[in-house]
């Protein structure tokens, strides 16, 4: 045994376990394993859980909140000045932001992450490429999931559809698109669709991310997949304009998402910054209506889309504060919601990802995390600190911490 972890917590209304880890996997869950180890680790009662999986993120794009910026908060400023500062990131300066970024992920439990990078035909490849050698040089520690993105849209920057598909053939995970900087928004739409069934590769949109719901296209997306019969592989970030939808067309297009399996990524911290801006009062939260979406059956998936740039001028990396977040902006602070969210950066996003061997099992493999907390239901609120991280059963992160109060 490489590996065992003595007296951890995994449901509080059951007993305490010991988790035998062999070869990357986990070979054994029972509540007195007696064998030896190399390594042993006593968790003492504290929470044990499957890695953290964080859904969305622009790694290309982190850390520059300082070199310009976004002084109205709004959706619009953020993608000017952005593309403002694109033409000055060297493939030195992307590399080194978004390993950092990259770093900050891992030390607070991310085990998988899917990230979006983006090209155009003024910046070429170099934030992509880029992005790809991280995700070679970093898998021992985190497995990294690239998303084709064309930020500046498709029809509206000429060549980007050739640059899709040469995207695709250095080897892009997912097919990412972004319909409403695009026209037509349901051109855009099919073409993405043509290049993920000539990959059979799944998609990841950016979608209708607004404040009004005036010219949403979740609707034709929706029928679409279900027509390609793509159901379960379609994942769609911010999706706001839902926010303002007048209940029967929500509910329409609610029961046509569960009908087409959309897996919903809500980004929390960037739509509440960027949202409702023109508000003069009662201002809204701008945010995709997760409740509603979560008791349809929607998978949702939360994310943190960015760190500290003209997007989200803060954050670092902590999925659980991500989760913490949601939980009043959704209202899932109640006695029976509140062990929906942590799902949410576990589970719920290990089936969109299409991620494989998840969960703490025998025969998954070995990605897990020892929580400073003594009860599962209190990860949420008390933010613990990750004392292990754990990925292919291998410990990647260790914390020790020591409190004193001085009375």
């Amino acid at each position: 045994m490489d590996l065992l972890i003595k007296q951890a917590r995994l449901e509080d209304d059951a007993e305490l376990v010991d988790i035998a880890i062999s070869g990357g996997k986990i070979t054994a869950v029972a509540p007195n394993i007696e064998e030896s180890a190399a390594k042993t680790i006593e968790a003492k009662g504290k929470v044990v859980i499957p890695g953290l999986i964080e859904s969305h993120i622009h790694l290309d794009k982190a850390l520059i909140a300082d070199r310009e910026p976004n002084n109205s908060g709004t959706l619009q400023e953020a993608i000017q000045v952005t593309a403002k500062l694109k033409p000055t990131f060297t493939e030195e300066d992307i590399y080194d932001r978004a390993k950092r970024a990259l770093e900050m992920l891992i030390v607070h439990g991310t085990t998988a992450v899917r990230t979006h990078a983006e090209f155009d035909p003024a910046q070429g490849f170099t934030g992509f490429d880029t992005i790809m050698r991280l995700k070679e040089e970093y898998r021992d520690l985190i497995d990294i999931q690239v998303v084709a993105f064309p930020q500046e849209g498709i029809f509206k920057a000429p060549g980007t559809d050739k640059m899709m598909i040469e995207a695709m053939e250095k080897g892009a995970d997912v097919v990412g698109g972004i319909p409403y900087n695009d026209a037509p928004a349901n051109e855009h739409i099919d073409l993405i669709f043509e290049i993920a069934k000539q990959f059979d590769k799944d998609i990841d949109l950016h979608q209708d991310f607004a404040d009004e719901a005036d010219d949403t296209s979740i609707g034709y997306l929706c029928e679409k997949t279900i027509a390609e019969g793509y159901q379960g592989r379609v994942s769609v970030g911010h999706l706001t304009a839902l926010h303002a939808m007048e209940p029967d067309q929500l509910a329409e297009v609610i029961d046509l998402m569960v009908k087409a399996q959309i897996n919903v990524m809500p980004l929390p911290a960037t739509d509440l910054h960027l949202g409702a801006r023109n508000d003069a009062y009662n201002v809204r939260r701008a945010v995709t209506p997760i409740r509603k979406l979560r008791d349809a059956g929607v998978n949702i998936c939360l994310g943190s889309n960015n760190i500290r740039n003209a997007f989200t001028p803060y954050g670092n990396g902590d999925l659980i504060q991500i989760a913490m977040l949601t939980v009043p902006v959704a209202h899932l602070g109640g006695a029976d919601d509140l062990p929906t969210v942590l799902p949410m950066i576990t589970t719920n996003t290990a089936k969109a990802l299409n991620i494989k061997d998840y969960g703490i099992a025998v025969g998954n493999r070995a990605d897990l995390i020892l929580l400073d907390t003594q009860r599962k239901a209190d990860v949420l609120i008390d933010i613990p600190e990750r004392l292990v991280v754990i990925k292919n059963g291998r410990i990647t992160v260790e914390v020790k911490k020591e409190v004193t109060i001085h009375r």
